[in-house]
């Protein structure tokens, strides 16, 4: 199967930052403070590193076989029928992880914004405007995310450095926190939040530089990582980890409380929802697209789009399981814990195997525009 090869290593590292920043951004901090209570900084940091050790992984096996997506290297590494075990798990996972997404975007606007609108209207919209976007190629893919990257960054940027003028240093003594027993558990809560950096997988076999991965992939994770990073500390340091372990979703509760300079906007939250709704967008966009463009490669199939709209009835079903907030989260966090040995262990076992086995994919030149077509 030849791709062919448009995406440059900036457009790759734009996918992986507008990919990670989505729904979980909401109740990041919740996760983090409940782990480690004024050490919530600390944790985020860590789960950060632990997100880049999986997403290492798979751009050293996207550097190995640069011609082939991970469904399809992982037949010649493991033999076909454990590898179509393992894509049939990475699929299913992913079609779950895009349910709750969705999911969670309509918990958040029928809370917020439209009070009286049924979360059902609200997770089907999103998943209709996803599933036709992903009906593009590989390269209209790309220029959505590289469109949509400043809008995310730029005013997420913002909110949390003008909510520091309401910070407290004190808030964030002792950076390990109080209870360092539960950091475990709230690294890797925190760092399923990265899992959709996972989308590399599909994106190395079309960029003009598949040996340039592991670059983007440092590029990303830095930018949206240290973002996350940044939102934990704002929010912790404006209001304390007690108060912030009772705020359903602190960051909103951040962007309520900040303002422009001399009143321009006395609160940042209706500005803030609108990025976010983006956010989740791009989130969504991407975990849809895996799922479906990792469906065609498993069954051989030239095209992705006939899945684009027969997985959407499923999705939503899905999406719909879950009773309330409370039960979602719940549901959210042990879905992500089990995802991290797919987007982690299952690379790393792949790795060593195929070093083992001296299995290597077709070398890429050097030129921009090599094996396009």
């Amino acid at each position: 199967m030849q791709y062919s090869r448009q995406i440059t290593t900036i457009q790759a590292a734009a996918i992986l930052v507008s990919t990670i920043i989505g729904v979980g951004v909401l109740p990041l901090p919740l996760f983090a403070v409940r782990a480690a209570d004024s050490g919530a900084p600390l944790v985020t940091l860590l789960a950060m590193l632990l997100a880049f050790v999986g997403l290492a992984l798979v751009a050293l096996l996207g550097m190995r076989f640069p011609d082939k997506s991970i469904i399809e290297y992982s037949e010649e590494v493991l033999g076909k029928w454990p590898a179509w075990i393992g894509s049939a798990c990475i699929i299913g996972f992913f079609a779950v992880l895009t349910s709750l997404t969705a999911r969670e975007f309509g918990e958040v606007v029928v809370t917020s914004v439209l009070k009286t609108t049924p979360v059902e209207v609200t997770v089907i919209v999103m998943l209709v405007l996803a599933a036709i976007s992903t009906r593009n190629d590989m390269t209209t893919f790309a220029y959505i995310h590289h469109f949509y990257f400043p809008a995310l960054l730029g005013p997420a940027l913002l909110i949390v450095a003008l909510s520091l003028k309401n910070a407290e240093i004190i808030n964030l003594q002792p950076i390990w926190g109080n209870d360092p027993k539960g950091m475990t558990g709230g690294v890797l809560t925190i760092a399923a939040l990265f899992q959709g950096s996972f989308i590399l997988t599909a994106v190395i076999p079309s960029m003009r530089r598949p040996d340039k991965a592991m670059k983007a992939s440092i590029v990303g994770i830095l930018i949206a990582g240290l973002l996350y990073v940044a939102i934990v500390t704002a929010t912790v340091s404006v209001f304390g980890a007690e108060e912030s372990k009772v705020l359903l979703w602190p960051t909103l509760e951040l962007a309520k409380a900040t303002s422009l300079p001399a009143n321009i906007l006395e609160r940042l939250d209706a500005a803030f929802l609108a990025v976010w709704v983006t956010a989740v967008f791009t989130t969504l966009f991407s975990s849809y697209y895996l799922t479906i463009h990792s469906m065609s490669k498993l069954f051989r199939l030239r095209d992705h789009r006939m899945f684009s709209l027969f997985l959407l009835p499923l999705v939503f079903v899905m999406a719909m399981l879950p009773l309330n907030i409370l039960h979602m989260y719940e549901i959210i966090q042990n879905v992500g814990r089990i995802g991290l040995i797919l987007t982690i262990a299952y690379p790393g076992a792949l790795l060593l195997i195929s070093i083992i086995r001296k299995k290597r994919g077709d070398r890429v030149g050097n030129t921009p525009m090599d094996r396009s077509g």
